[in-house]
């Protein structure tokens, strides 16, 4: 089942989308020239998976110890984003303009694939293709034994160049207290596959078990949008226009979407809490369902282990209507003007994105093997993936994913987080719908390039 699995997604994927682009043509670099054997280098990566406890930064910090036995001559520096915020992926693009701003940015940055636009186009990160050769990138991703999946192998691009090789991905996860639902009187194995099914579901267990029923966490500032432009996608709707000149969040489509969420939180099926308080709620045992990027199922297996049955499930959709999975997760992108510095920095990336480091980052942290033919070898994943049920939502859902989108211009946070704000407000404080989310659109619109028109 999972050499079939793992090769339907690969042919899926063989026909998905390539990257972004826009006129815009950032500066070419120069080729670097390869180091030699006893030239001594050290580099800064920053990632903010070094901010996070756990399984996280022990995974990391193990790849780096690795990476540094077999490249003797290259000293890395890891280190978590300036920044005080509790998520510390928050912290990316402010941490790396103030260095940049100091002339001092680290050489390898991890960043969401949220801020390509203003990565490649304002912030000024290296163009892989110009800086060790188009091939020599292309066989990276081609890799020693499995290649990089083709939806994913694209997700860094901008106008036909690659800036960022992703890293660390997921696509909307459907995580199961089994035996909350099973207290409820449900069948914890048969598949929720709408939203109607999940709310029905989480009423059940509220009413019955006394417990919190479902949580999505896709809708608030916190959460980002890559869950929510899911959400979106598969109601027929877009967040933005396909030509990146408009913003399209308060049409029809995202309109109804954030209205169905707001009636769970009306109807008691989705109790009115912040991110962290769901996150750790569903780990303790405390709530029956959550749609959760499979990062996080590290820490639920934790929680669940001797306690109560974890299950997990493709993302749910809306009635009549295919399910479009959005991915989340971040690529590594090279700032450094040193030579040397930015060859050791290539090194580092094709060491964290191969074949050895994607066997431990999806084994010990859940994260999709983006290398996906990882799942059938016996001497990779094979056998974890035969002990993980955890693993097929994700590699199911590659057939129909699409890439999460970046806000164009400077001001993309600004906008994306103003989108967010508005969902929030009409899902978890009551405010009415269309009127906030389009009352939204008109003011944010003006920090488009352009100011919207």
């Amino acid at each position: 089942m999972r050499k079939s699995l793992g090769a339907a997604a690969a042919l899926a994927l063989a026909t998905a989308s390539c990257g972004l682009g826009t006129t815009s043509t950032p500066t070419a670099v120069s080729r670097v020239p390869e180091l030699a054997p006893d030239q001594q280098v050290s580099i800064v990566f920053e990632s903010y998976n070094f901010g996070q406890a756990g399984a996280w930064t022990d995974t990391f910090d193990e790849l780096i110890d690795e990476f540094q036995k077999s490249h003797p001559n290259i000293t890395v520096t890891a280190q978590k984003p300036q920044g005080n915020s509790a998520n510390p992926a928050t912290d990316t693009i402010p941490s790396l303009q103030s260095q940049l701003t100091a002339g001092n940015p680290p050489d390898v940055v991890q960043l969401g694939f949220s801020d390509l636009d203003f990565v490649v186009n304002d912030l000024g990160a290296v163009p892989l293709d110009d800086l060790v050769g188009k091939d020599e990138v292309q066989r990276n991703f081609d890799g020693a034994q499995h290649a990089f999946a083709p939806t994913a192998r694209t997700l860094g691009d901008w106008n036909g160049k690659t800036y960022g090789v992703p890293f660390v991905f997921s696509t909307p996860t459907l995580y199961v207290n089994e035996d909350l639902l099973a207290a409820a009187g449900l069948d914890p194995t048969k598949p929720l596959s709408t939203w109607n099914d999940v709310r029905q579901a989480a009423l059940a267990v509220k009413e019955r078990t006394g417990k919190d029923g479902a949580y999505v966490d896709c809708l608030t500032k916190a959460a980002k949008d890559w869950c929510f432009q899911a959400l979106v996608r598969s109601n027929g709707g877009r967040v933005i226009a396909e030509d990146r000149r408009s913003l399209t969040f308060a049409e029809p489509p995202v309109v109804e979407a954030v209205q169905s969420m707001q009636d769970m939180v009306r109807t008691g099926a989705m109790p009115n809490r912040t991110q962290t308080q769901a996150v750790e709620a569903f780990a303790r045992g405390e709530l029956g369902m959550i749609l959760e990027s499979s990062a996080m199922q590290g820490n639920f297996l934790k929680g669940a282990s001797g306690k109560w049955r974890l299950g997990a499930a493709a993302m749910p959709g809306f009635e009549g209507k295919p399910t479009v999975a959005t991915n989340s997760g971040a690529a590594l992108f090279v700032f450094s003007q040193s030579p040397e510095k930015q060859r050791a920095s290539w090194e580092l990336m094709k060491f964290l994105t191969s074949e050895q480091a994607y066997t431990k980052i999806a084994s010990k942290i859940g994260y999709l093997p983006l290398r996906t033919g990882l799942v059938d070898d016996p001497n990779g994943l094979q056998a974890w993936a035969n002990r993980n049920p955890y693993l097929k939502p994700n590699l199911t859902q590659l057939a129909t994913m699409e890439p999460w989108v970046s806000m164009p211009g400077a001001s993309y946070l600004q906008i994306r987080d103003g989108m967010m704000e508005a969902v929030e407000s009409a899902v978890f404080q009551g405010a009415e719908a269309a009127a906030t989310l389009r009352g939204k659109q008109a003011e944010v619109s003006k920090l488009l390039p352009g100011g919207g028109r």
